[in-house]
């Protein structure tokens, strides 16, 4: 099978990537570099020994999209190409609707001109809001998005299930809680060109001594210890859960047209939790400091992933100890420190 994974040299995508790779796929990149580096590539190809077709293309522009669908004609499409941080989508609401939701349309049309199979779309837990209680499931209502990238993942979802009413092409929406961590290789992690916003790199980047400090954004929180709770997904668990997604979905064994699916370690962990788990396993004192509530922020959630247990045979194999290992570790390599 051929599959054209979108956003390609970033984090989960590159990591997902590689399990395609490993799991015998065709895979044709495509990703425009926004917030990520090309030379990912040469590591994938260090840990697969395979290479990688690639485009440096903006999905926006629907020409070169179409182009693209045209020469590859994939089997399979997974979507990772977004803006992603919750601050700055807050602040440029404007870019995250064009980027995210352009990028999705041009994609999808493409795909469903030239026949694809199969559509697994990166979406979030953002998806549910503030929700009122935890774990949440697929079916769980869906509260107003706390941030303008929250709700261009739900209006992502909406858009895939009202245009492809009329199309043979199947869609798996997977809604993934907090990606860390980085491969076991040591080759491969995260590494936005943009500065790190999320909790494990700013971490990972304090102890090595890239940052002074670290900051926990609200501590009067109604949870254990005031901070926020998320629940945190090793990458590689959810790079795995994309290869099954697409065999689901080209396999036909969905019931539906269109499927949604948690995917997360089914655990609430507060970002001093986390913050303590690192400094446990690795060995290394940080230097934090306690700071007002950020907006966009949702207060504790995490997952219940039954239903892809049952539907997709996935579960977590990675704990958050293990996430803080290989993060540290991918952190020591990138800075030539290991």
């Amino acid at each position: 099978m051929k599959i054209l994974v979108t956003g390609g040299t970033g984090y989960i995508g590159s990591h997902t990537i590689v399990d395609l790779l490993e799991q015998g796929m065709e895979v044709v990149c495509v990703d425009n570099g926004i917030n990520s580096d090309q030379n990912v590539l040469k590591s994938i190809e260090e840990i697969t020994g395979k290479k990688v077709g690639f485009y440096p293309n903006d999905l926006c522009d629907n020409e070169a999209t179409k182009h693209i669908f045209e020469t590859e004609k994939p089997d399979g499409v997974i979507h990772f190409a977004a803006l992603k941080s919750v601050g700055d989508s807050m602040t440029q609401p404007f870019e995250y609707f064009r980027n995210n939701l352009l990028s999705l349309i041009n994609t999808l049309q493409h795909a469903h001109n030239t026949g694809t199979k199969a559509f697994v779309f990166s979406s979030s837990c953002t998806v549910y809001g503030n929700v009122s209680h935890s774990p949440v499931t697929e079916d769980t209502a869906q509260q107003p998005a706390a941030s303008v990238y929250g709700r261009t993942k739900q209006m992502g979802e909406v858009i895939i299930e009202d245009a492809l009413q009329k199309s043979e092409m199947k869609a798996s929406l997977l809604r993934y809680f907090n990606p860390a961590g980085a491969h076991p290789s040591g080759k491969l992690g995260e590494s936005p060109l943009q500065l790190a916003q999320n909790l494990v790199p700013v971490i990972t980047e304090t102890a090595i001594g890239q940052r002074a400090s670290l900051q926990v954004f609200g501590t009067d929180y109604n949870t254990r210890d005031g901070s926020c709770i998320r629940d945190f997904i090793h990458v590689c668990d959810l790079a795995r859960a994309h290869t099954l997604a697409l065999r689901y979905l080209i396999s036909n064994a969905n019931a539906q047209s269109i499927e949604t699916f948690n995917l997360g370690m089914g655990q609430g962990v507060t970002v001093l939790e986390a913050i303590n788990a690192f400094e446990k396993v690795n060995g290394i004192k940080l230097n934090y400091t306690l700071a007002d509530r950020r907006e966009g922020d949702v207060i504790a959630i995490y997952s219940d992933y039954s239903r892809a247990k049952e539907k997709l045979g996935w579960q977590p194999q990675y704990t958050i100890e293990d996430i803080m290992k290989t993060a540290w570790q991918w952190e020591l390599n990138k800075n030539n420190k290991a």
